[in-house]
This record gives C-alpha cells, sequence and structure tokens, in this order.
C-alpha cells in the first residue's frame, strides 16, 4: 500500500493541509516531518475554519492516526493549546489519535527571545522570521545543547542540563540587550509540559514502520515549501530546516524505498510572506487582486502575501529537487475574473535564456521572467466536481502547466471547502 509525501513547490502557504484534508480520507497515517508552528494550515469544513499549527491536518479524519515526527521542533505550550482547543471542538485527542516522536526537539523560551532579539537588531538586514524560536531550536539540536521531549519526563537530569544552558544563553541575550530569563520559570513549567505530553510520546519510526507491514495507507506532511529549505531555497531568506520530499525520510526514521509517491503542491498564482527573491512578484492592480481574492495573508502572522504570476520554472525546479511525480493545484478559483492570465516559462539572464533557478541571489536579482499569455475565464468554478465541465479557457490553462511540467495532474482545488476538489486521481488507488 502507498506512501505519500507532500510538498509545497514555491514559497509555502500553497494549500497543503487542504489536499492533506482531502487525501486523509483514504489515509491511515498522517505524519508531519519537519518545522514547527511557523506553520500553518488552514482547512474550511462544513464553513467552519480551523488553523493547525503542529496537529497533522488529518486530525478531523475519525479513521486516521496523526503523527509528529522527530524531524519537527515542538513548542509544549503551542501544542497543548492546540489539542486542548480541538478537545473543546468534541474530537477524541487520545494517545492512539496523536502520537510524538519522543525524539523531537523542544523550543524553549529561550529560543524564541533570541530569534526576537537577533530580528529587532538585525533592522534593514531581517530575514523576515516568525519570531517562534524555530531557528535557534534548530541551531541547539545541530550544536547537540537542544531538549528533546523524552528529556522534559526526566525532572532531575532536564534540571542540571537547563542550569548550564540557560547561562550561556543569558550571556548572549545579554549582549542582544534583551532582559535574562529565569531558571525557575522554565524549570517548573516544562516539567509540567513534560507530564501533560508523556503519554503521546513514542518511537515515531517503529509506529510507521508497523503501520506500513500491516498495509496500512501513510500520508507524510510537509511544512512551508521547497525554496525555503535550508539547503535549497533562496538562502538565507528560508526557514531553519529541510522542506523538500527527502527530508521525510530524516524526519520521521522511515527509509527512501518506503516511499511510493511525491505530490507536489502548486498554487494557481504564486506567493511570498516576507524577504526574498520573487521574480513574478506583481506589485499593481492584478497582485493586489490576486491577494484579496485569494485571502492571502499568513495563517501564523496575519501578514499579508506578496503575489504574482504563476512561476513554472520555479515549479519544474522543484519538481527535480523533491522528485515528484504528480501534482495537486489549489486556488484555481482564484482566478476567476482576470482577462488575461500569464504564467512565467523560462527567465531572461545576462542575454540568454534559461530554464532553471540560479543558487545565488546576485543571479536571481538579474532574472528577468519570460511570460506566455493566455485568455481567462469569468465562470465561477467552485462547484464544478467535473472536469469536462470547466470552461475551455480554464481547461487550456491546466494543460498548459501539463504540457511544461510533464507530470500529471492529480488533483484541482476550487475553493476553501473539503468539497470544492476535483480528484483527477487519487494517490492512494492504483
Amino acid at each position: 500500500m502507498p506512501a505519500v509525501v507532500v510538498v509545497g513547490t514555491q514559497w509555502g502557504d500553497e494549500g497543503k493541509g487542504k489536499i492533506v484534508d482531502v487525501l486523509t480520507e483514504k489515509a491511515d497515517y498522517v505524519v508531519r516531518f519537519q518545522g514547527g508552528n511557523n506553520a500553518g494550515h488552514t482547512l474550511v469544513i462544513n464553513q467552519k475554519k480551523y488553523i493547525l499549527h503542529l496537529i497533522p491536518s488529518g486530525i478531523f479524519r475519525p479513521q486516521t492516526t496523526c503523527v509528529i515526527g522527530n524531524g519537527v521542533v515542538v513548542d509544549p505550550e503551542v501544542l497543548i493549546n492546540e489539542i486542548e482547543k480541538l478537545k473543546k471542538e468534541g474530537l477524541n485527542i487520545d494517545s492512539n489519535k496523536l502520537m510524538i516522536s519522543e525524539k523531537a526537539h523542544t523550543i524553549m523560551p529561550y529560543h524564541k527571545a533570541l530569534d526576537m532579539a537577533r530580528e529587532n537588531k538585525a533592522h534593514k538586514n531581517k530575514i523576515g522570521t516568525t519570531c517562534r524560536g524555530i531557528g535557534p531550536c534548530y541551531e541547539d539540536k545541530a550544536a547537540r545543547k537542544g531538549f528533546r521531549l523524552i528529556d522534559l519526563t526526566y525532572p532531575d537530569i532536564f534540571k542540571e542540563r537547563l542550569k548550564n544552558v540557560l547561562e550561556e544563553k543569558n550571556v548572549i541575550l545579554k549582549y542582544l540587550e534583551t532582559e535574562p530569563l529565569k531558571f525557575e520559570d522554565i524549570y517548573e513549567k516544562y516539567i509540567e509540559y513534560g507530564k501533560y505530553l508523556k503519554p503521546y510520546l513514542t518511537d515515531v519510526s517503529q509506529v510507521i514502520w508497523q503501520a506500513k507491514k500491516n498495509n496500512k495507507n501513510v500520508l507524510f506532511e510537509g511544512a512551508q515549501g521547497t525554496f525555503l529549505d535550508i539547503d535549497h531555497g533562496t538562502y538565507p531568506y528560508v526557514t531553519s530546516s529541510n522542506t523538500i520530499a527527502g527530508n521525510a525520510c530524516c524526519g520521521t526514521g522511515i527509509g527512501p524505498s518506503e516511499i511510493d509517491l511525491v505530490l507536489g503542491i502548486v498554487k494557481a498564482y504564486t506567493t511570498r510572506v516576507g524577504e526574498g527573491p520573487f521574480p513574478t512578484e506583481l506589485e499593481d492592480e492584478t497582485g493586489n487582486f490576486l491577494r484579496d481574492r485569494g485571502f492571502e495573508y499568513g495563517s501564523t502572522t496575519g501578514r499579508p502575501r506578496r503575489c504574482g504570476w504563476l512561476d513554472l520554472v520555479l515549479v519544474k525546479t522543484a519538481i527535480r529537487l523533491n522528485g515528484i511525480n504528480a501534482l495537486a493545484l489549489t486556488k484555481l478559483d482564484v482566478l476567476s475574473g482576470l482577462d488575461k492570465i500569464k504564467v512565467c516559462i523560462g527567465y531572461e539572464y545576462e542575454g540568454k535564456t534559461i530554464d532553471y533557478l540560479p543558487s545565488t541571489l546576485i543571479e536571481i536579482s538579474k532574472l528577468k521572467p519570460i511570460y506566455k499569455e493566455l485568455s481567462g475565464w469569468k465562470e465561477d468554478i467552485s462547484q464544478i466536481k467535473n472536469f469536462d465541465k470547466l470552461p475551455e479557457t480554464t481547461k487550456i490553462y491546466l494543460k498548459t502547466i501539463e504540457d511544461y511540467l510533464k507530470v500529471p495532474l492529480y488533483l484541482i482545488s476550487t475553493g476553501p471547502e473539503r468539497d470544492n476538489c476535483l480528484i483527477i486521481k487519487n494517490p492512494f488507488q492504483n
């Protein structure tokens, strides 16, 4: 039975949560493999909006077990609040419904304080971080100074290590002109977090291995997008983890041979939050139209997203980096009402035409997008359930995408609701 990895092909906010929610009708397990609560997956179910930051999008399916992998960095306070909020919605969130890797690293108060202090000190050179402590937590993980969630369940060991780590962090905070943090406040609070989360903690690698052995459908859910990847994104304007499909293995503890299909999520246009290069950005009325029609405001920060035409060169590069063999297109309905629609099919760079995204900011800053112009459509397509019922100009737009990328479209999202989706082929069905 299949194991499917879902990844974003742009700069995040592609609508992965919606697609994961649709696919979990057939999924037995949904596994989050990287990032932290800097991500926000928005779902609309029965006209009610839900925003998830850490818990996988399959939590609303009664048959689905949700798993948070070791590659995720967890803010215990945020996670516990999310669990309690879902319980108030009537969901049963027990240790059979939600499993959390005991190896996942813990976001500490000093991580958030450092994140904020550095961004404030950066002034005009800001990265555009959400200041949730994600980067500093991954730093400590790499420096072997981090705390895994399981560490919170051993009070004496946690106490001694926290004293040593906090002493160093307070020196750095003082340098950054930020108030030092008190040991007692952190220790007592985090020991309580450990008690709350202990029933959920488990060996996620073993859980997934057993699920595959039992022929269960497993869906791996990434956060952010390909070009926020720490290695392959538009560095330094990236996140602090590997967002590409390969990290589904590292971030959960399974081997590459266990992955059957990689599904790339493509928004029907392009958006970006925060700083960094954006070749097809539109700073005009069309950009405002896309932002307003698509409600393009960050689900985590509320920041307005920068908007532009669909960049097929960007997506083509993402297909190579992730090994994508199927696509899901989202927010197609947002384009309804435009007379003309453009897609980027190449870049002009120093007098030459290239069909890939260069590696450096200097090179990217010199890119001039080459567009193909297509006719738009006026019809409301949100309620269409059959591909053949789509307007002819919409079909041409979709065919243009498939022909350029040479990867088939499996799903097309035509609105925020769970039912606003055309399923051409379900990845969990042969």
